[in-house]
């Protein structure tokens, strides 16, 4: 922490200077800035492309639309503001002093809203520094097939280049070789240590409440640490400050509505309130109590509820609060048991920020940050005479408190300088059992909470040295800090491109990554039973190095694809060190012997290694017209290598798929019909099943004394019970390969136009072919008739066939 607020005294003079103008200098220029905004909302447009038309001088506003560009003084120039889903602009502005101007673009050019962009302007793939980045657009994420109806940004995200999928129907986003845990998922700056509803079926973001969502997997940005395999940026809406807009739906498991509009006169400042449930615990009960006779009641439900508001104190200085909570419960009650089972889980979210503009080159922002997951699971037993017998309460979670400055600096039209700091409190419990049992008197196991710092301090410049060359270089520091354990790591960052010719260019990206923050998972689908635990002085930090190299092409007219297309294609190799998992046969829920619980460690039930993934992605995207969409493959190997397990010997990891395909497509068939289609294909999961069952003699401890036919004692030898069913798993870890997973979803939105309001109905099938993909294997015994030995087949067991839905939309 010392060494942290050392490293921010040193960079606080130096952003200073950098504001003040230095007398008696040679005159660099005349600086026009300003915020880009949506027409109508006054909703901030994030990376709106600022350029002067014919040549290569430009730059783009940050998240809060706020853009900055210095030329040289001359009488007047033309200035074009473009954005995907937007009427492009053009202003000419005099540059003899410098001055602000503040525009708003109309959303036209329905078309493209729904096409896929590799960046968050109109800007060509081609021309970007960045690389292993893909944003979606919300409005594209409503008009994709839905698993229920409901519409999700993790879904869309699996249906990338270099993200693979979990198991059916699973949220899950394994990216480039890496797990759940290694994703950095923020919402308005806040983690998201969970972001599963219903055990994974659903991501907790409801697509309404948000402005914008980016994916990189790769060549990361400094501002960016603490994940190993890549960030999911997420914004909400800052809300309409021209007039109370509302929209929502209404679907078969769930119904959401927001509204949003200005609550002040001056329309200065603006809100968005957003909630969404689930009714399943409503549909499912009374079906449950009767089949049971009014003996058990159980059911589920989850609920989101997103908030934000802002206000403009000035031009200069602008405030945001925005919060998210969300909760998922499911219960079960039996009387004729006399059980009382309940598991919950959820997160809540808060965000101050604090914009300052310092001058026309130096922009600032200062966050503070709550982040709170917790999981809880309740149980009682009584007995007939409806006393308690057992009693257990488990409880697991992470709160976070922090502080974050960012700095965004202008000082040519080469040159885009972001620096700041970031420091973070962690308070992890990781468990807490209480067990009250009428034959055990009683057991407690409260494990005191574990506090850790992580801080970092960044700086990284975007460079525009020709016409040819882009490179974003930068470093960042972090420091972690958790009783004696104390961790300093340097971790740079590069990424650059270079123009062959005019729509083609070549990227290299190169990035170390720490992360401090560890999950245990006996599944590795990130369930609510995983457990977050921090590094200890046992437990080193994970770490990667990551390097990828690219082309992007730009089809501005092509004979074949025609107009639009753009084309990536980007190899990569990526080690991974100091990953953790359990030990065989080790688990954190010591519940069957829950006296020796409080003598073990988290540390000594699990094994640290490493890892390694390399491949290739392929992403060929059209960005315009009325049929639009992208296809994608991804081929790459997984391995990971424990001392403690398989061996020693390396083994795919469950979620190793050597070839991943995604076809996308949306037509708008009028301005009244949309239809949308997806299709997936990917090579089955390695899995550990059992190669063979059998039946196995049991020595018992003692002797056993055998009786003569008189009945008299004869022998005494030793006991042995009558056999144990035993499974054989082979000698290799996840050595069985699970059938290719692969289905087809289809879509149509009719939208209807009313005065007041535009409503739209969608149809949906989830599964159109009703592929039964496999969900999990299980060895069991198959009769061979009468008088024959039963044999042993492996059976694969299925979960969603073809799934229809609909819901219904509206907006006014």
């Amino acid at each position: 922490m010392r060494f942290q607020f050392y490293i921010f005294l040193c960079l606080f003079p130096w952003h200073t200077l950098l504001a003040q103008p230095q007398p008696g200098g040679p005159r660099s220029g005349v600086t026009v800035s300003g915020y880009v905004r949506e027409a109508g909302s006054r909703e901030a447009l994030i990376g709106v492309n600022i350029y002067l038309p014919g040549s290569a001088v430009g730059t783009t506003t940050n998240t809060y639309g706020f853009y900055s560009l210095t030329l040289p003084a001359q009488d007047s120039v033309r200035l074009a503001f473009s954005f995907v889903g937007y009427e492009p602009l053009t202003r000419v502005i005099g540059l003899r002093q410098n001055s602000s101007l503040d525009v708003q673009l109309t959303p036209g050019q329905a078309l493209s809203e729904v096409s896929v962009v590799a960046s968050r302007t109109d800007e060509r793939v081609s021309e970007s520094a960045q690389m292993s980045r893909i944003d979606v657009p919300v409005s594209q994420i409503k008009k994709i097939p839905a698993f229920l109806g409901e519409k999700d940004v993790l879904r869309v995200l699996q249906l990338m280049p270099g993200v693979q999928k979990g198991s059916e129907g699973q949220t899950g986003i394994y990216v480039r070789g890496g797990g759940p845990d290694q994703n950095l998922i923020i919402l308005d700056e806040a983690t998201v240590y969970n972001a599963n509803h219903l055990f994974g079926f659903f991501s907790v973001f409801n697509g309404d409440a948000l402005k914008s969502v980016e994916l990189t997997k790769g060549g990361f940005p400094a501002r960016y640490g603490g994940r190993l395999s890549s960030v999911i940026d997420l914004n909400m809406k800052d809300g309409n400050r021209d007039k109370l807009h509302g929209e929502g739906g209404i679907g078969l498991i769930s119904s959401r509505l927001t509204l949003e509009g200005p609550f002040t006169k001056n329309k200065k400042g603006s809100f968005l309130v957003s909630g969404r449930r689930t009714y399943l615990d409503v549909v499912a009960a009374p079906l449950i109590r009767a089949q049971s006779e009014g003996e058990t009641n159980a059911g589920y439900y989850f609920y989101d509820f997103n908030a934000k508001a802002n206000y403009e104190f000035s031009p200069k200085n602008k405030v945001y609060l925005s919060g998210y909570f969300g909760r998922d419960r499911f219960y079960a009650r039996d009387a004729g048991e006399g059980t009382d089972v309940g598991i919950g889980w959820g997160n809540a979210t808060g965000t101050l920020r604090w914009n300052h503009l310092f001058n026309q080159k130096l922009f600032s922002n200062l966050s503070l940050i709550y982040s709170d997951y917790e999981f809880k699971i309740s149980s009682d037993e009584r007995g007939s005479s409806n006393n308690l017998n057992t009693s257990l309460r488990y409880s697991s979670g992470i709160r976070d408190l922090s502080a974050k400055l960012d700095f965004d600096y202008y000082p040519s039209p080469k040159h885009s300088v972001r620096f700041g700091t970031q420091t973070i409190f962690h308070r992890f419990t990781p468990s807490a059992v209480v067990v009250q049992n009428s034959l055990v008197d009683q057991f407690t196991q409260n494990v005191e909470a574990i506090d850790a710092v992580e801080s970092g301090v960044y700086a990284e410049d975007t460079w525009r040295p020709n016409d040819r060359w882009r490179v974003n270089g930068g470093l960042r520091l972090s420091l972690f800090a958790q009783g004696t354990a104390n961790y300093l790591r340097p971790e740079p960052r590069l990424s650059a491109s270079y123009q062959l010719r005019p729509g083609l260019s070549a990227k290299a990206s190169y990035a170390i990554m720490n992360q401090y923050i560890h999950l245990l998972s006996n599944t590795g689908i990130g369930l609510p039973t995983d457990l977050w635990v921090p590094t200890t002085d046992r437990i080193a930090p994970q770490q990667s190095s990551q390097v990828a190299v690219g082309i992007a092409n730009d089809f501005s007219d092509n004979f074949v694809l025609g107009k639009g297309f753009a084309l990536t294609v980007e190899g990569y190799h990526k080690t991974m060190r100091n990953i953790i998992n359990y030990r065989e046969g080790a688990s954190f829920l010591l519940i069957d012997d829950p006296t020796s619980a409080e003598r073990v460690r988290w540390e000594d039930n699990v094994t640290a290694g490493r890892g390694w993934s390399y491949g290739a992605e392929v992403l060929l995207q059209r960005k315009t017209g009325r049929l639009s969409g992208w296809l994608g493959y991804t081929l790459s190997w997984t391995q990971w290598q424990f001392a403690e397990l398989n061996a020693g010997k390396p083994f795919f990891p469950r979620y190793d798929r050597r070839h991943d395909i995604s076809v996308v497509g949306i037509y708008e068939l009028s301005k009244r019909v949309t239809l949308s289609g997806t299709w997936v294909y990917g090579t089955g999961n390695a899995l550990t099943v059992p190669v063979a069952n059998y039946r196995a003699f049991r020595h018992q401890p003692g002797l056993q004394t055998l009786f003569g036919s008189n009945g008299a004692p004869s022998s005494i030898a030793p006991l042995f019970d009558y056999g144990t069913d035993v499974s054989d798993y082979g000698q290799q870890k996840n050595s069985f390969r699970a059938e290719a997973y692969h289905r087809f979803d289809v879509s149509i939105q009719f939208h209807k136009q009313k005065k007041h309001h535009e409503r739209t109905w969608e149809f949906s099938l989830y599964n159109a072919y009703n592929r039964r993909n496999p969900f999990f294997y299980q060895l069991e015994s198959v009769s061979q008739g009468q008088g024959q030995l039963s044999r042993t087949a492996l059976f694969r067991y299925s979960v969603f066939p073809v799934v229809p839905s609909f819901s219904y939309n509206f907006k006014f």
